[in-house]
């Protein structure tokens, strides 16, 4: 008789430990996924430069080693991607700041991101073109938009899923980029 008590709460232990599993998850930032590439340089790419209106140096194409040199933001966007436009007035405002920020247009075509580009205003020193989304999945990249902090040496430091937005550039991202500064 004991034996059938004992097999009665185990669906209420069951119960229990869900319980505290799906409360620990709901208690996570989505925003604060770990990234495999923290600390590591950015991957080699070799991709075409999107060409815009504001290329001045009319590159053509770039790589890795572009991004040396100093502090800078990498940042992944797609015309198709709604939040890629809310981010990108405020990326504009950085640039005007002074922020260099470089742009991978990911898994988009040339023309629709030469438009995008003409209509919204340019936020890059260049933006590349990952049609087929080789440097995205070498990033490790699964949401849109995503920006990257990168160091002087080319190495990603930080890794920001999502819009980039007053908030998060003061109370994250800035302090990051003042420390590697």
């Amino acid at each position: 008789m004991n034996r059938q008590r004992l097999f009665l709460f185990i669906p209420l232990a069951i119960f229990a430990v869900l319980v505290v599993l799906f409360w620990r998850g709901l208690s996570l930032d989505p925003n604060e996924m770990p990234s495999a590439l923290l600390n590591k340089p950015v991957p080699a790419f070799e991709l075409p430069v999107i060409p815009a209106l504001e290329n001045p140096q009319g590159l053509v194409s770039a790589n890795q080693e572009m991004l040396k040199g100093k502090v800078s933001l990498l940042n992944v966007w797609a015309t198709w991607c709604l939040p890629c436009r809310q981010e990108h007035p405020y990326l504009n405002l950085l640039k005007a700041q002074g922020v260099p920020i470089y742009g991978i247009n990911y898994k988009d075509n040339t023309e629709d991101a030469q438009r995008w580009l003409a209509e919204l205003h340019n936020p890059y020193v260049f933006a590349v073109l990952d049609a087929d989304g080789r440097l995205g999945l070498d990033l490790g990249v699964f949401g849109y938009p995503e920006t990257y902090v990168v160091d002087k040496q080319g190495v990603i430091r930080y890794k920001h899923i999502g819009v980039v937005n007053a908030q998060a550039w003061e109370q994250t991202i800035k302090p990051i980029v003042d420390s590697l500064n």
